[in-house]
């Protein structure tokens, strides 16, 4: 029976702690949510970014990834739950987009590992 401690205990001392930080999911899921990261877009930290220049009717043309930093957290739920301007459905739960929300809006991002 005294055994039956040793095998317990660990299980309620290291159960309490999570496998990653809130923060760290937030980062994982920025990176990659369905296949195709939001920094190839948005940039590492949601900043925006150049994804190609091209021509049209001989001018010079560029598509931008737009800066998301600054979207207020409604609208940033709405644009991730449509198609627009070749941004593609992720089917995100809304769980997973207050996480990117987060990620976002985190003042601590840099020191997760890139």
């Amino acid at each position: 029976m005294k055994y039956m401690f040793f095998l317990i205990v660990p299980i309620f001392v290291f159960a309490k702690y999570d496998f990653i930080t809130p923060l760290e999911y937030a980062s994982q899921l920025y990176k990659n949510p369905r296949g195709i990261g939001c920094q190839q877009c948005h940039g590492d930290d949601g900043e925006g970014k150049l994804i190609a220049n091209y021509i049209y009717k001989n001018k010079k043309r560029s598509f931008r990834g737009p800066d998301i930093r600054k979207m207020n957290f409604d609208d940033f739920f709405k644009a991730l739950n449509r198609r627009k301007n070749g941004m593609p459905r992720y089917y995100l739960t809304r769980k997973e987009i207050e996480a990117l929300y987060l990620y976002l809006h985190s003042k601590d991002k840099k020191s997760l590992c890139r």
